[in-house]
């Protein structure tokens, strides 16, 4: 039997649906290919280019294929332009996954891990997030992401689905060199192309109180990542009970100057960034706790600030070359 990975052809589909294969399932990976690639999925998984918004493609994906479960990373990302495109946000993240609980029940698919995001805690002041932390989301993403945990339960409740979702804070990173966030609002790719237009990558704000007055934030390779989404599948194959939700967080913060410093020594530019007016609403310091996936799934994130940075320049460095 097969996981389906929704959204595995994008940047962390990508790694979970290798992670997947490499744990020894099989893989079949359902994308609409609107923001993710191709070539990013693996040799060996199935693609199904499609749309979640499509019920009857959705049914005709699960009458041909023998699913153990769902890993449900399909989505609209993009908190910022969410603001903008509220109903576009909500249609393909709440709408989606609507559809595909529907589809699940019908073919009697009963395992779902969800993706979701640390987008629903907001700007909260909070010095360690944890799972009960109150969630307050400030744009439309972080409000869809939680309305589809909510969704995902009422189902649950209603039908015996065995779930839980995964709250992400900063992905970053690579575990192939085939593969890299690609988005044009993350923090690392914006440095990167800043870097090789010859630009000064920027610091916004660095009179917070935290030690070197930046802000600062939790990172996560999205490795470990992968793994925590394998585990947790495995977990609800084997009939474990898990917890509606999890953070994936690493317990430790980095900061912008910090990663700054590090970028430079990684890619061997040296720069000094721009110091901007910090931008409205960004807290001083988002930094989540990660225990309870530590008991629970046995996750721990393995990688180093240095090993985030190195991978993602190396990834970064086959964008001229690849096609989409």
């Amino acid at each position: 039997m097969a996981w389906l990975v929704t959204g595995g052809a994008g940047y962390i589909g990508s790694h979970v649906a290798i992670a997947l294969m490499e744990d020894g399932h099989d893989v079949v990976v359902l994308d609409d290919v609107s923001s993710g690639r191709r070539d990013f999925v693996p040799a060996g998984a199935v693609l199904e280019v499609g749309s979640l918004m499509d019920p009857a493609f959705l049914a005709d994906v699960f009458a041909r294929h023998e699913l153990a479960g769902v890993i449900h990373l399909a989505g609209f990302k993009y908190a910022g332009v969410s603001v903008e495109w509220p109903l576009h946000t909500y249609s393909q993240n709440v709408t989606g996954t609507g559809n595909l609980l529907a589809a699940m029940e019908a073919a009697s698919v009963t395992a779902l891990v969800f993706s979701s995001s640390a987008a629903v805690y907001g700007n909260t002041a909070a010095e360690f997030v944890t799972e009960t932390t109150p969630t307050s989301p400030e744009s439309p993403y972080g409000e869809s992401k939680l309305i589809g945990e909510w969704l995902i339960a009422d189902q649950a409740r209603a039908t015996g689905l065995r779930h839980t979702s995964l709250r992400y804070f900063n992905v970053v990173g690579s575990g192939s060199p085939d593969i890299r966030d690609t988005s044009p609002h993350n923090l690392f790719p914006l440095v990167f192309q800043a870097l090789k237009e010859g630009l000064t990558p920027k610091v916004f704000g660095t009179t917070y109180p935290t030690p070197d007055g930046s802000c600062v934030r939790d990172y996560v390779h999205v490795s470990d990542v992968a793994a925590a989404h394998v585990a947790a599948a495995r977990k609800l194959q084997d009939g474990v009970e898990l917890e509606p939700v999890y953070n994936l967080g690493s317990g430790s913060g980095v900061s912008v100057r910090q990663i700054m410093t590090e970028m430079a020594a990684v890619t061997g530019i040296p720069f000094t960034p721009q110091i901007c007016a910090a931008r409205p609403g960004d807290p001083a310091r988002i930094v989540a706790s990660g225990e309870l996936a530590r008991r629970d799934i046995d996750w721990e994130p393995r990688h180093s600030l240095r090993d985030m940075i190195s991978s993602a320049w190396s990834a970064a460095g086959t964008e001229a070359t690849s096609t989409p």
